[in-house]
């Protein structure tokens, strides 16, 4: 240990917020009989003088210390306590980090594999701009625009490429839903010590980050306890300066369900919107699509498959995987007619099984031994969430359906529900092989039909 006294540069920033947050006899009784002793990692080890007060430190006090710490912002972000004259210590906060929202990245997603367009081509830049100097020009940034336009592909470029070049930052990635999940677990799952506990460590993640990257901002709305929170998190991130990056379905001034206070946050910073592509850029994007796939499109068939395609540029990869999928499965090279017959009502002979969203619910309530009612059904069960899951997910891929028409043929769930469904299995097919045959046993009873 060093020796007392050496550490008040720390501590005494940290006294000054705890003089704002609790009475002025609990300051003068308690905050001002602690002693800073030393620096372990990102702790403030402090001294007190007696067992009683480490107790009521600890019991009472220890919320409103980690707030104090780390408004303060003196590059610690919790505290050890110990008696004075003991070896041990009487408090000492858990050295990992907390690990209920993990950055989640995807490593495909990066600058280079962005495809470039006159619909995006500014935003694009900002996203740039951010990743290289974060907190530098455009804070907080916030990207709009509909779905599959690439907003999530642009949030995680700016997090991997973070992350890769400046690996002493902290990054936070995390999807709306997660962050709204997390807050509603901590505020409302349980009371006493281990629920403020874990209130405290989820506050104290967020706020003690270098860049926080959140999708889909949209889904806090109707929720004023989590836009509360999310609010003081913005706000404490701002104060010291760290870099804010958020995406939405649309502009804050259209989220009117949202708090004012936060609309006018989020406005003022530089708001760019993703455009949907034009016929060139979609050609780019099937070519780029086409080499990740490591497939030799013709040129020919690109240019069909940008035709009538739709805004939506999940849905323009989909048509490119079932043109490829058909070419597999009926071992023909890809061609114009393969194209157009892989994307028409029936993928071979006359009366065989019209590929539709029926189709698909059919294939997978026979593979899963459920009914549809069950599939479309409310059901939270395990056994039935997977299955609507991966059915969401073969009717984006399979299908050239937008996903608000997939949302009412699966009992009427809106759109961010079908794109949460279908990322969901798209990211457990990576890592899970048993999800992954199962998808592809029900393509092939699908596409063989």
């Amino acid at each position: 240990m060093q020796n007392k006294g050496n550490f008040d540069f720390i501590y005494n920033p940290i006294k000054e917020k705890m003089r704002e947050l609790v009475t002025p006899i609990t300051y003068t009784t308690y905050i001002e009989k602690l002693t800073a002793v030393d620096i372990d990692g990102r702790f403030i080890v402090l001294e007190t003088p007696t067992e009683v007060f480490a107790k009521y430190i600890t019991g009472t006090l220890a919320e409103k210390m980690r707030e104090a710490i780390i408004k303060a912002n003196v590059g610690v972000s919790d505290f050890r306590l110990k008696v004075e004259g003991s070896e041990g210590y009487a408090y000492n906060a858990p050295t990992e980090e907390y690990a209920a929202a993990p950055t989640n990245l995807d490593k495909k997603f990066t600058f280079d594999s962005f495809v470039v367009g006159k619909n995006n081509e500014f935003v694009y830049a900002a996203a740039l701009s951010v990743a290289d100097d974060p907190a530098g020009t455009y804070n907080p940034l916030f990207i709009y625009g509909g779905t599959g336009l690439g907003k999530t592909h642009l949030m995680q470029a700016i997090a991997n490429k973070i992350v890769a070049e400046k690996p002493e930052l902290k990054v936070i990635y995390v999807t709306c839903e997660t962050f709204v999940n997390e807050i509603i677990d901590t505020m409302f799952t349980g009371r006493g010590p281990d629920a403020r506990e874990k209130s405290i460590k989820l506050r104290s993640y967020y706020r003690s980050c270098d860049v926080l990257i959140i999708d889909d901002i949209q889904f806090i709305e109707n929720k004023k306890a989590v836009q509360e929170e999310f609010f003081h998190t913005f706000n404490e991130l701002v104060a010291r300066g760290k870099q804010i990056v958020i995406s939405s379905d649309h502009p804050p001034k259209e989220l009117t369900t949202l708090e004012e206070r936060l609309r006018t946050r989020f406005s003022g910073g530089l708001l760019f919107d993703i455009l949907p592509p034009d016929f060139e850029t979609k050609v780019a994007i099937l070519k780029r699509k086409a080499f990740e796939k490591k497939c030799i499109v013709p040129e020919d068939v690109l240019t069909f498959l940008a035709q009538n395609s739709g805004d939506d540029v999940r849905t323009l990869e989909g048509r490119l995987t079932k043109v490829i999928f058909a070419s597999k499965l009926h071992e023909e090279p890809i061609s114009v007619s393969l194209a157009r017959n892989a994307l028409s009502e029936a993928v071979s002979e006359n009366g065989k099984e019209e590929l539709n969203e029926n189709a698909v619910l059919n294939a997978v309530t026979a593979y899963y031994h459920i009914s549809k009612t069950e599939l479309t059904g409310k059901s939270k069960k395990k056994e039935i969430v997977i299955p609507r899951q991966i059915c969401c997910y073969l009717m984006c891929e399979l299908l050239s359906l937008p996903l608000i028409s997939i949302g009412k043929v699966l009992g009427g769930r809106d759109h961010t529900t079908i794109l949460y469904s279908r990322d969901k299995v798209d990211d457990m097919c990576r890592v899970n092989d048993k999800i992954a045959k199962e998808v592809d046993d029900i393509k092939n009873i699908i596409l063989k039909k």
